[in-house]
């Protein structure tokens, strides 16, 4: 019975009725701004760290009105931005008035991990029995805080690579996500009371929620590889490895007692590294060797 349970609501997740996406519309294109115009130059591409929880759902970390960071399921099954209601209360979340009719709130600022940050974003605050269920049952290995739907994911061009530790998103900056328009009616009330349900099974069945999952560390820095070295590419401000005195241009030779020799290398060397852990880089600068130790934050 219990394996029936876990599929079944492994199995609903990205099942939204309530909303859906307009007929897609295509942004007018804008007039390319006079010469004499200062813009601001934006990343073209956004490296987003992720992990796979343990039911293999994308997740990524997220400031909601910077608070967090919040877990947050990708889901391109899901129509806006979901976040339950104790998640909307952490992070002073309100619906505007103009907003109430169609059940969505604007946050102030939405703050994907990796330097994103989505504007105008929009959602709804709901207790989604998926992530009730799958939170009550301890079946992902990580408390799962909300989803990431199309209104934000279809501003991006996203690249899914399981193979690699980031998803890279680049804006589309022509197109703009037809907006949400309610389906009528109440819908999915039957099956999102089930969430309340599921949380008594799994008190029943003597099921407790195993969270002790530690996040990956943030270093902040990005590499990359060739003539079988790994040279520093960039730091970023703020960064804990700029703290420490990591700069571009240095070339990994060892991480510990781990040798460098790849891009691969490097990864497998800090995949379990916990955030607020010590991790000596051994690094050649000027002809010259050096040891930097770098103590790894929690990334947002």
């Amino acid at each position: 019975m219990r394996w029936r349970t876990a599929l079944a609501l492994v199995a609903c997740l990205g099942m939204f009725p309530l909303l859906a996406p307009s007929p897609q519309t295509w942004a007018d294109d804008k007039p390319d701004p006079k010469p004499d115009e200062k813009k601001v130059e934006k990343p073209t591409k956004y490296e987003i760290p992720y992990r796979l929880t343990d039911t293999k759902h994308i997740m990524v970390r997220v400031k909601i009105n910077g608070k967090g960071p919040f877990n947050m399921v990708v889901d391109t099954g899901a129509p806006a931005i979901f976040i339950p209601k104790t998640v909307a209360k952490k992070a002073n979340v309100k619906a505007k008035e103009k907003e109430k009719e169609k059940g969505l709130v604007d946050f102030d600022s939405f703050e994907i991990e990796g330097g994103l940050k989505v504007e105008k974003a929009k959602g709804r605050v709901e207790d989604l029995v998926q992530l009730d269920g799958m939170n009550g049952l301890g079946l992902a290995g990580v408390e799962l805080h909300g989803v990431i739907g199309y209104n934000v994911l279809a501003r991006y061009r996203i690249e899914y690579d399981l193979t690699a530790d980031k998803l890279v998103f680049e804006p589309l900056p022509k197109f703009d996500p037809p907006p949400l328009v309610p389906l009528g009616g109440k819908g999915g009330t039957d099956i999102q009371s089930m969430g309340p349900m599921v949380k008594m099974l799994a008190a029943m069945l003597g099921i407790k929620p195993n969270f002790e999952t530690v996040p990956r560390g943030f270093t902040g820095l990005e590499f990359k590889e060739a003539d079988g070295k790994v040279t520093i590419q960039s730091v970023l401000p703020g960064s804990p490895a700029e703290k420490a005195g990591l700069k571009a241009g240095d070339v990994i030779t060892s991480v510990k007692t781990v040798s460098i020799d790849s891009g691969k290398d490097l990864t497998r060397a800090l995949a379990k590294a916990g955030v607020g852990t010590k991790w000596r880089f051994y690094i050649t600068r000027g002809g010259k060797e050096q040891e930097i130790v770098v103590e790894l934050g929690k990334g947002l």
